[in-house]
């Protein structure tokens, strides 16, 4: 717990390169101190899929790989109430409403577009701010 919060709550942030091979440990770190502050509960699969998928998008689409950008995650829990996390690039941004339905039919096939179905699929709310290059994660715990 960070100190002097007296709610419970855990608050931190950390960065970390625009390199997919980064992004393993990276998931690993939050997922650990998400845990150790009795966060997970039995969301941490939830956790793990959507921020990797999180990490992916910032590295892959919003910094493109370039190496001397970095990506930014803020995390926020609550414990028994829930767990907040913010991802930031430092790209140029997207309009989220553009990218195709990769469950159109026309669609089924195409490489793109199923990162955001997913994160979806695994928080309670996915939120792009910014310009799209500030993407909220929020999952309940109750």
């Amino acid at each position: 717990m960070k100190p002097g919060d007296e709610s419970g709550s855990l608050r931190g942030s950390f960065t970390m390169p625009s390199e997919v091979a980064s992004i393993p440990s990276c998931v690993d770190k939050l997922v650990q101190l998400l845990k150790s502050a009795g966060c997970l509960e039995d969301k941490q699969t939830d956790i793990e899929m959507a921020a990797f998928e999180a990490l992916a998008n910032a590295v892959i689409h919003g910094n493109r790989e370039d190496a001397s950008k970095r990506v930014h995650i803020h995390y926020h829990c609550r414990p028994g109430e829930d767990i907040a996390i913010v991802v930031k690039d430092e790209g140029q941004g997207f309009s989220p409403e553009r990218v195709p339905d990769p469950t159109a039919p026309e669609n089924i096939e195409a490489e793109h577009g199923r990162g955001i179905l997913m994160m979806r699929a695994f928080m309670d709310e996915v939120r792009y701010e910014a310009n799209g290059t500030e993407l909220h994660l929020r999952k309940k715990l109750r």
